[in-house]
This record gives C-alpha cells, structure tokens and sequence, in this order.
C-alpha cells in the first residue's frame, strides 16, 4: 500500500505528467477534480523518477509550495515536438536530457509549452510569466484604431459606398514591442491588430475587417471598398447632434516568449475601442 507522498515522481513518458502539491486530506492522492496528485513510494525503480536525490529535492520542492492549489499544470507532449520547435532548440541547449511539457496556469489562463530537465519536478515558476506580458503591455500604451473614415466633419449620402479604414501606428495598429523583467523571469511581447469590427451606429450588422482599410481616392468614383466598406440605408438627421455614432473595436493579437532557461511561448488579445461619427444626408435633386 503506498504511505503519505514522500516526492512528486515524474511519469513516465506515455503518461500524462500532471502535477498538483499540497498534502492528502484524508486518503491517498485526495485532490481537486482539477489536478492529478502523484504519490511515490520510496522504490527506486518507478520509472521517471530519477534518482534518490532528486526525489529528496522534489520532496523539499513539495513542502515549501504548501498546501494550497498550484497556479499552473504541467502536461508532456507526446509525440514531442520537431527539433526546429523553441522550447526544443531551449532543451538541446542544455544537453537534450529533457522533454517539452504544456503548461496551464488557470488563475490566467495561459496555455503554452516549456523545456524542463528530466532531473527537473514540473512546477510553476516562481513568477507566472503572463504576469511579466502584462507589464510588457502596459508599456505598449495600447490604443483602439485611429479612424481616417469616416472622417471628422465629413458629409455622407444615403445609398452612396462608404469606404472606411484607419491610419495605422505603433500604438493604434502596430506591430509594436516591448520586453519587461520580474523576479528573474524577461519577457519579449509583439502586439499587432488582427482585426477591427465597426458598428455603424445605423443599427446594421457590425462591418469586420481583417485589415487597416483601403484609401479612397477621386479615381474610384462610386465603387465599393474591395475590402472595409459600408452603405447607409438611411439618413443621419434624426440622429442626436444629426449623426450616427460609431465604434471601432480593434482586437490586438499579443504573441510573447520568455527569454533564459525557461523557453516559453504563448498568446493573448486585447481589446480598444473608438469612436466616430458619421452625417449622411439624402441626394437633393432640383428640377
């Protein structure tokens, strides 16, 4: 019969190697449905799980993380990744002995992948890395999308194409960088918008585009944006102040690394906003 949990073993690589600390509270391996607790019984032959001394070291790992719920999760990837993939250029650096795991940290939700030595318990770093990307992007002063069109004070007609599209800047497009550092963990961030969804204040459909927009120039005359258009059914004049009143969402598309002896990658979005107005007005015809 096993006794209490003397280390956190490694599983061996056909297994899933999820890890959570804490102590049993009544009964062998008691945890949330959440997390796996792995118990190992003082044999040296439980594959993976190395030698004594790094059991002893797991051990220690074990007691100074308490008994409270872990922050992240980890997960070896089977089949492991090919050698050109980050986290395994980070493992061969370091002698090869080692395999890439997923990482899951749930109080942010970050999902990615991590290098860890065979010698190594899979544990949380000591600072979650999406902690430090959030500082990266703090720094980027990101903004929502800088609308070129409609334009301010510009005059529009019903039933007449409307091309919009934005100016685009390190701060309200991208792309745009920045690297911070926290208790030993450094982070390099690039944010790029992937998209802006426009609401047109008109009550239609909200108008998505992949891109900054197409410039209208005289040439096109009356043709329809090839890309971020919109048509107005209907004129503005009951509108307050005699316009419509839009907004401009851009999601932001955050990819991050950490540099060092942890290579792990990642992504997230963010998302700004602006606003626009619009006066659209009927085609007057003189007899």
């Amino acid at each position: 019969m096993l006794r209490r949990a003397a280390a956190i073993a490694l599983l061996p690589a056909s297994v899933l190697a999820t890890v959570a600390y804490g102590e049993s509270s009544g009964g062998i391996c008691n945890g949330t449905s959440m997390y796996v607790k792995v118990c190992a019984t003082a044999s040296d032959n439980v594959p993976g799980t190395g030698s004594s001394d790094d059991r002893k070291g797991s051990a220690s790992a074990s007691s100074a993380a308490g008994s409270g719920t872990p922050k992240c999760t980890y997960e070896k990837v089977i089949p492991q990744p090919p050698p050109e993939n980050l986290a395994m250029q980070d493992g061969k650096r370091h002698g090869g002995k080692g395999a890439v795991y997923r990482v899951w940290c749930p109080d942010t939700g970050r999902f990615g992948v991590v290098w860890i030595p065979d010698s190594t318990v899979p544990r949380a770093p000591a600072i979650d890395p999406e902690t430090v990307v959030r500082r990266a992007v703090d720094a980027m002063k990101l903004m929502g999308p800088k609308v070129a069109s409609p334009r301010e004070g510009g005059k529009y007609v019903v039933g007449m194409p409307m091309w919009m599209w934005v100016d685009q800047t390190l701060t309200t497009y991208g792309p745009n960088r920045a690297t911070a550092s926290v208790g030993g963990v450094t982070v390099t961030a690039t944010a790029e918008v992937s998209s802006i969804s426009w609401e047109m204040g008109d009550g239609t459909a909200a108008v998505v585009c992949k891109g900054p927009g197409a410039r209208y120039i005289p040439s096109m005359g009356m043709a329809r944006s090839p890309d971020c258009g919109h048509v107005y059914g209907r004129a503005s004049i009951a509108e307050a102040g005699g316009k419509f009143h839009g907004t401009a969402t851009a999601t932001w598309t955050v990819n991050w690394q950490v540099t060092g002896d942890r290579a792990e990658t990642g992504s997230l979005t963010e998302v700004r906003q602006s606003r626009f107005t619009a006066e659209v007005g009927e085609v007057q015809v003189l007899n």
